[in-house]
């Protein structure tokens, strides 16, 4: 068998941590800031976690 191709728009948007979870961009922060808390804005540049729905499949997409 041939080896899994790593999936490339996918590894630009997703990486690998430490401890094995896969970290992602949150989204709305691009732009049409105005309307926008500061809050809101603060949170949207901390990194999120792909949900445990989705984990099994972005980890083959990233190919680990």
């Amino acid at each position: 068998m041939p080896k899994m191709k790593t999936h490339s728009g996918a590894s630009k948007r997703f990486s690998k941590t430490a401890t094995g979870k896969i970290k992602r961009k949150r989204q709305n922060a691009r732009h049409i800031l105005t309307k926008k808390s500061p809050k809101r804005k603060r949170r949207l540049g901390s990194p999120a976690f792909v949900s445990d729905a989705d984990e099994k499949r972005m980890k083959l997409l990233i190919g680990f």
